[in-house]
C-alpha cells in the first residue's frame, strides 16, 4: 500500500499538468486551434537578450514530442505563440527573425527563403512595435504561414512548409537563439 506522503508528489504533478502552464508570470494555454485542428502546447519557454525578459514562447503541435527533428518533419497545422514582455520595434523584431533563420540555414538556403522573409519583415512593420503584452502567433496552417496579433490575421499568408520550418529552426534549430528556449519548447 502507498502512503499518503508519497501519493502527493505524484497528485502535484499530475495537477499541475491538467491547467495552463505559467512561464515568467505568463499563463500558457495547454491548447490552441489552427484552422479546424486542436492543438496542444508541447513546451514553453523565455526568451532573454542581455538579461531582458522579451517573450514568453509556447510550440503547439498535434500531439507532443522531444525530437526536434520530429517537430520539423511533421506535417499539419503547428503554432509558435510569442507573449511580449517588453516592447519591441518592427525592425529589430524583424531582425532577430533574419538573424536566427541566417544562423540556421546556408545562405543558398537563406537566398531561397529571402522573398518569403521579405513578405514576413512587410508584415511585421504593418503590425509596427510588438507592444508589452501583445500576443503574436505564427501559424502553420497546413497550406500557409499566417501571422496573427491576437485574434487577427495581419497580412497575406505566406505560401510554402519550408518557411515553416525554417521560421521553426530559428528557436529549433542546431544554431537555435537560445538553447534553454529550445529544450522548454521541446519540454525537457
Amino acid at each position: 500500500m502507498v502512503s499518503r506522503a508519497a501519493l502527493f508528489p505524484l497528485l502535484f504533478l499530475a495537477g499541475g499538468a491538467c491547467g495552463a502552464a505559467e512561464v515568467a508570470g505568463v499563463k500558457v494555454p495547454e491548447t490552441a486551434q489552427v484552422e479546424a485542428r486542436q492543438l496542444v502546447l508541447n513546451g514553453a519557454g523565455l526568451r532573454t537578450r542581455f538579461f531582458f525578459k522579451v517573450y514568453v514562447i509556447g510550440l503547439y503541435l498535434p500531439e507532443k514530442t522531444r525530437d526536434a527533428a520530429a517537430v520539423l518533419a511533421r506535417p499539419g497545422p503547428k503554432r509558435i505563440a510569442l507573449h511580449m514582455l517588453r516592447d519591441v520595434g518592427a525592425e529589430s523584431f524583424s531582425q532577430a527573425l533574419v538573424d536566427g533563420l541566417q544562423a540556421n540555414h546556408t545562405a543558398t538556403e537563406y537566398r531561397a527563403l529571402e522573398p518569403r522573409v521579405k513578405q514576413l519583415e512587410a508584415i511585421m512593420a504593418q503590425v509596427g512595435e510588438a507592444k508589452k503584452g501583445m500576443n503574436i502567433a505564427l501559424d502553420w496552417t497546413g497550406g500557409a504561414t499566417r501571422v496573427s496579433v491576437g485574434a487577427s490575421a495581419v497580412g497575406e499568408p505566406i505560401p510554402g512548409e519550408d518557411f515553416y520550418r525554417a521560421l521553426l529552426r530559428i528557436w529549433l534549430g542546431e544554431n537555435a537563439v537560445q538553447d534553454d528556449v529550445k529544450s522548454a519548447l521541446l519540454g525537457n
